[in-house]
């Protein structure tokens, strides 16, 4: 027990005397709380929805005015077509959306009823799920109050109609079965990809610190930019094999559908790579051991860009202060191109912002990788 003691009380010294790891293991448990605690929730709530109202008349503004009232749900836009809802579902802007055809107004006056089609993104079966529920319950509610109106005012419904019935046909758009694996497979490319791409440029390049090996590499004549190149190439590759290995399975065995274009893909890929291996570079500048590269990849980047980028929680019902700071993750960005491609088939049309996005971030932390690898090495 005594040489356990005295061991146990070295590696208490070591930590303190790193106040980078220091700050790693305290601070960053306290940081995954709050972040947890505030952003990694199921409920579903403000669920985007657009209407499109053919109809026009006082009884469909009223329906309109019922999900622009509820908590339940955001109204994003009203149209008059109901083929303007299309890019609003595409693009994800919507979850779902409410059709309410010419001649509604007239139904209800006649026959006491009328038919409202509700159509629903499947890319996340379980918000969908649950967004169709809401729905559902707001237009049966809606109907027992209208039944309960013309009750009160004497007025008979016609033949073979039940008073105030209002019917909707959902439909479910890009997943009709809602399986939640076709939703949740292009997610974990992403997440592959980023856990063995950053993490091994992270960890290679410290290792060669420590051994002495990156120092004797400074001496020869590569410039700066080739060693870089030269050291983060073969991880990139390594991460091609790996999305080609994982695609397979996912299509394959798997049987996730792959609507959109395989050249797309892959060429968003490389971009999603120059982010992943830049990111790692990064971490390799800031950390002196393995052991520091590791804790600092999983808990200041890795961990996050989980919580905070859609892979898990939707990202529309966390707080609005939490938000805005999810732009700063390249997962957000390439999860959204990925189930476009996969999911819905749009092209770069539709995801471009996140394209441009993706991109953005990608050269961004690749420069400042460079930058401080250049001040480290003066």
């Amino acid at each position: 027990m005594r040489r356990i003691r005295f061991l146990i009380w070295k590696e208490l010294i070591e930590l303190r005397r790193d106040p980078r790891l220091f700050s790693i293991v305290i601070i960053a448990p306290i940081v995954q709380l709050f972040m947890l605690a505030y952003a990694a929730t199921t409920d579903i709530r403000d669920v985007p929805v657009v209407i499109s109202d053919a109809d026009r008349s006082t009884a469909s503004r009223e329906l309109i005015q019922r999900f622009g009232a509820s908590p339940s749900f955001r109204l994003v836009a009203v149209t008059t077509s109901s083929t303007d809802v299309d890019r609003y579902l595409e693009r994800g802007d919507a979850w779902l959306a409410v059709t309410i055809p010419a001649g509604y107004d007239d139904a209800l006056a006649a026959r006491g009823g009328g038919a409202v089609q509700i159509i629903a993104d499947g890319s996340d079966a379980n918000s969908a799920g649950v967004s169709l529920g809401y729905a559902t319950n707001l237009i049966a509610g809606y109907g027992q109050e209208l039944s309960a109106r013309r009750a009160a005012l004497g007025v008979s419904p016609g033949a073979g109609a039940r008073i105030g019935a209002l019917e909707p046909r959902v439909r479910v758009w890009f997943n009709p079965r809602l399986q939640s694996r076709d939703f949740m497979i292009p997610g974990i490319v992403a997440l592959l990809l980023l856990l063995v791409t950053t993490n091994l440029s992270a960890m290679g390049i410290v290792r060669e610190r420590e051994v002495g090996t990156l120092e004797q590499l400074n001496v020869t004549p590569l410039r700066r930019s080739e060693l870089i190149v030269g050291k983060l190439v073969p991880y990139g590759l390594v991460g091609v094999v790996d999305v080609v290995l994982v695609l397979s399975v996912a299509v394959l065995w798997f049987e996730v559908p792959l609507r959109g274009s395989i050249v797309q893909l892959f060429a968003m890929t490389l971009v999603y790579l120059l982010s992943t291996l830049g990111l790692g570079l990064f971490v390799s500048t800031i950390s002196s051991t393995q052991q520091q590269a590791m804790m600092t990849a999983v808990f200041f980047f890795l961990m996050p860009m989980v919580l905070l980028s859609g892979f898990v929680f939707p990202i529309e019902n966390m707080p609005a202060v939490i938000q805005p700071f999810t732009y700063l993750l390249p997962l957000r960005y390439f999860l959204v191109i990925l189930r476009a491609i996969f999911m819905k088939g749009v092209g770069i049309e539709t995801w471009w912002p996140q394209a441009a996005g993706l991109l953005g971030w990608g050269v961004t932390i690749l420069l400042l990788a460079i930058m401080r690898s250049s001040k480290r090495s003066a």
